[in-house]
C-alpha cells in the first residue's frame, strides 16, 4: 500500500474583491480506500473504493446506518485499522506516522475514563504517557477543563459525574495532546437530548474557539447538519459515500434555534433522501 502527498489545498472562503481565493492544506487525503475483514465463512467488506478529502478547520460528520463502516473510517484514520487496498495520508503522512507525532486526539462513545483516577489525572493520563513533566501536565489538563467548563471539578471522581460531564472530560483529555485533527466516534449518542443539545451547542463553540479540524460520527440527522461544515453520507455495507453535502449556507456561529430555519431544514432533508436512496431494505 502506498501513501501518496494530499493535495495542496482546497479552497475554504469567498476571495475578497481583487484577491485570491484563500485556501486550507488538506489534513486527511483518502483515494481508493476499502477494508475487507476476514471471517470464519466468508470476507466482509466494511469499506469500498472511499474517496475523501478533509481540509483543516473542517468540521466534517460521517453519518449513514448502523453497520455502515463510519466507525471503521474513523479508526482507519487514526491508525486502529489497516485499510485492505487504497491509499490514505493525515497531513502528508502514514496514519501510523501522525499517531506516533501525536497528530490527533480520539473521543470513543463511550468516555473510558479510570474511575480511581481523579477527573484532572484522567486528563493528564496520556501526558504522563508522554513523559511531560508534572507542571507541565497540570497546567495542561487545567486550561482544557476551563475549556469544557469543568473548573471546580478537577478533584472529583468520573462516578461522581453526570455521564455528559464525563464526555467533557473525554474531550479534555483529547484536546491535552493540543492535536492537530480531532477524531469524535459519536460521543454523545448514549445520552438524553436535552443533554446532547447542550453538548452540540457547546462543541460547536469549542471548535471555533479552537479551530480544530474535526471528524464526526453520528446517527443523528439533526446532529450532523447543526455541527458540520461537510457532512459525508455513507450506504449501507459496503462502506461508500454517497453524497458529500456543504453546510456552509448556514452561519459560522449557530445557537439551537437554527434548527427551526429553512436553511437548516433544506440541508437536513437532502441528507435524510441521501439516506434513504442509498439504503436496501433487502439486505
Amino acid at each position: 500500500m502506498t501513501f501518496p502527498h494530499p493535495l495542496d489545498a482546497r479552497e475554504t472562503t469567498a476571495s475578497r474583491q481583487g484577491s485570491e481565493p484563500s485556501v486550507a492544506p488538506v489534513v486527511v487525503e483518502a483515494r481508493k480506500l476499502s477494508l475487507v475483514y476476514p471471517t470464519a465463512d466468508k470476507p466482509v467488506m466494511a469499506l469500498s473504493e472511499v474517496d475523501l478529502t478533509i481540509a483543516k478547520g473542517d468540521f466534517v460528520s460521517l453519518i449513514g446506518p448502523s453497520g455502515c463502516g463510519k466507525t471503521t473510517l474513523l479508526r482507519v484514520i487514526a491508525d486502529l485499522e489497516r485499510p485492505t487496498s487504497g491509499h490514505i495520508a493525515i497531513e502528508g503522512m502514514t496514519p501510523e506516522q501522525a499517531r506516533l507525532k501525536r497528530l490527533y486526539g480520539y473521543v470513543f462513545q463511550a468516555p473510558a475514563l479510570y474511575p480511581w483516577r481523579t477527573v484532572e489525572r484522567n486528563v493528564m493520563l496520556p501526558l504522563e504517557i508522554m513523559g511531560l513533566p508534572k507542571a507541565d501536565r497540570q497546567q495542561r489538563a487545567r486550561e482544557q477543563l476551563e475549556r469544557v467548563g469543568l473548573v471546580g471539578f478537577e478533584r472529583k471522581f468520573p462516578w461522581q459525574l453526570s455521564g455528559g460531564m464525563q464526555q467533557r472530560v473525554s474531550i479534555a483529555r483529547a484536546l491535552a495532546l493540543q492535536p492537530d485533527l480531532l477524531l469524535m466516534d459519536e460521543p454523545f449518542g448514549a445520552l438524553d437530548e436535552i443533554t446532547r443539545d447542550h453538548l452540540n451547542l457547546h462543541l460547536t463553540q469549542l471548535w471555533r474557539a479552537t479551530g480544530k479540524t474535526c471528524v464526526f460520527v453520528t446517527h443523528s440527522i439533526a446532529e450532523a447538519v447543526f455541527l458540520s461544515t461537510r457532512i459525508v453520507v455513507m450506504s449501507p455495507r459496503p462502506g461508500r459515500i454517497l453524497d458529500v453535502i456543504d453546510c456552509n449556507s448556514l452561519p459560522r456561529e449557530r445557537t439551537l434555534d437554527l434548527r427551526e430555519s429553512p436553511e437548516f431544514a433544506a440541508i437536513a432533508h437532502r441528507v435524510r433522501e441521501g439516506l434513504k436512496e442509498g439504503h436496501s431494505y433487502d439486505d
